[in-house]
């Protein structure tokens, strides 16, 4: 991983298979009606869509396309802002834009719901983003390409920059 490389996000499918022990808090402390429309599903079905699986959109970025990946950090329990400082050296940061990509209509009910910060959402859950893509700025079109030509939904969410200090390795900005 480099200054200045590219990450690109992949869409998630729901919450996957993260941060449940909240969402069951929200749900039991609201009472929610799992039947309510989120987005047209019910909000029970946006709860357990299935996990969204990348490997064969990302075996084919990597096997069969001329683009190198840097990294790949899968969006899991921690969210953005603890999964993505996995891939980055100490010296280096990764400068995300929130508003890259609109969050998926259920992670707003949950927060909502929830009261829960917008650290906290993106430290707990994915709020719509399942995998980040690390590639060189100059392959990122490429990349972005193939990986839609396999049927994913891909969000340039932001760079590579040099990490100040002792900042934290996210700096996630245009939050709500």
């Amino acid at each position: 991983v480099a200054e200045g490389d590219v990450l690109l996000g992949l869409a998630s499918s729901g919450p996957h298979s993260n941060g449940y022990s909240l969402i069951r808090k929200i749900i039991e402390r609201g009472q929610a009606d799992l039947e309510q429309e989120i987005d047209g599903v019910p909000l029970r079905d946006a709860l357990l869509a299935p996990t969204r699986i990348y490997v064969k959109s990302l075996l084919s970025l990597i096997k069969d396309s001329d683009v190198t990946v840097h990294a790949l950090s899968h969006i899991t329990g921690g969210g953005l802002l603890e999964n993505v400082p996995r891939v980055l050296p100490d010296t280096l940061a990764a400068r995300i834009d929130a508003a890259s990509w609109t969050r998926p209509a259920v992670f707003d009910w949950l927060q909502r719901e929830g009261n829960v910060d917008e650290h906290e959402m993106h430290r707990v859950l994915n709020c719509g983003i399942g995998m980040v893509v690390v590639v060189p700025a100059a392959q990122a079109e490429r990349a972005q390409a193939a990986l839609e030509a396999a049927g994913e939904t891909v969000h340039r969410l932001g760079e590579i920059v040099p990490r100040q200090d002792e900042e934290e390795q996210v700096r996630l900005e245009n939050v709500r």
